[in-house]
């Protein structure tokens, strides 16, 4: 079984690592910009960076340093960036106020939706139909692909920026977090083609920002990162998320997480140049990634089984 991790952020390199030795197996020069975002194919083949307006596609398994393919159209930030579940699009959000779909082989823009305010996030729905993103003007948007529109505005509070966006692996539940450190949660319940969305809870998470609400594959934990230095782990439950732990020694901003596939254990990416990798039960630090000369803002972890 293979395991791909990644690390970026602003000192312009992606690192492949060997995530149980934590050996740095591959360095990629990024050399345009800092890089936001990562995210690993699920056949673990391609590797989308995303950076100022370019999401670049590196071969995972060749040593080839130049991208395969370079997305262009986003005018500012590529603050998000997701595959479809058989790598056929790609979607990306950015600061520019658009969300894009795009085809991966031909590296073209298919759909454009517009937010009026820069996005933040975007993730895909399991179902594949749907695109939820959020954005600086507190907005929560549900995208339906097969009517090509907005079906659901979501404004948890008025003005405060959605940092964060996580739907579950089972497509039941919707979290948002944002530069409050409120986490807003709704059930999504689908009716043949259209999906409900009923409001289950409102909890505060942190004090300080919110950058990175993730559900765990299992659906049975939260994780949240925040400008407070920490990361903390929720237990998933229908009427109140519960406090499992917090994720203590990081020195700066916590910026992204990875859960692995049995979601017994966390990777988070944090300001002080350091990865580091989690065992939930014990809260332990299992391995530290050191590599990076400034900070690390993003992380990409598959670790699945080969199909």
């Amino acid at each position: 079984m293979s395991v791909i991790m990644a690390t970026a952020g602003y000192d312009h390199t992606i690192r492949f690592w060997e995530a149980l030795s934590g050996i740095c197996s591959r360095t990629i020069q990024h050399s345009d910009s800092q890089v936001n975002r990562l995210c690993i194919s699920p056949d673990k083949r391609l590797l989308a960076a995303a950076g100022h307006t370019t999401v670049k596609l590196y071969d995972i398994k060749s040593t080839n340093p130049n991208p395969l393919l370079q997305f262009e159209g986003h005018s500012n930030n590529v603050t998000g960036v997701g595959f479809h579940c058989e790598g056929k699009w790609m979607v990306t959000s950015s600061e520019d106020g658009t969300v894009k779909i795009w085809d991966t082989r031909a590296a073209s823009v298919q759909r454009n939706y517009s937010h009026g305010s820069p996005v933040n996030d975007v993730v895909i729905h399991p179902n594949q139909g749907e695109l939820i993103s959020c954005d600086q003007a507190g907005n929560v948007r549900i995208w339906d692909l097969g009517e090509n529109k907005c079906t659901h505005q979501l404004i948890p509070e008025d003005d405060v920026p959605v940092r964060s966006v996580t739907v579950a692996t089972d497509g039941s539940m919707l979290v948002a977090g944002n530069n409050l450190g409120n986490c807003y949660v709704w059930r999504m319940i689908q009716n043949r083609d259209v999906t409900q969305l009923v409001p289950v809870t409102k909890f505060q998470a942190h004090t300080k920002y919110i950058t990175r609400v993730l559900l765990s594959p299992d659906v049975r934990h939260l994780a949240t990162c925040s400008a407070d230095h920490t990361a903390k782990i929720w237990s998933v439950d229908e009427k109140k998320f519960s406090l499992e732990n917090t994720l203590h020694g990081h020195q700066r901003w916590v910026w992204d997480c990875a859960f692995s596939a049995d979601s017994a254990y966390l990777v988070t990416a944090c300001s002080d140049h350091y990865a580091r990798l989690w065992e939930l039960s014990s809260q332990q630090i299992i391995r530290q990634y050191n590599g990076h000369h400034r900070g690390a803002v993003c992380v990409a972890l598959n670790d699945y089984s080969e199909r």
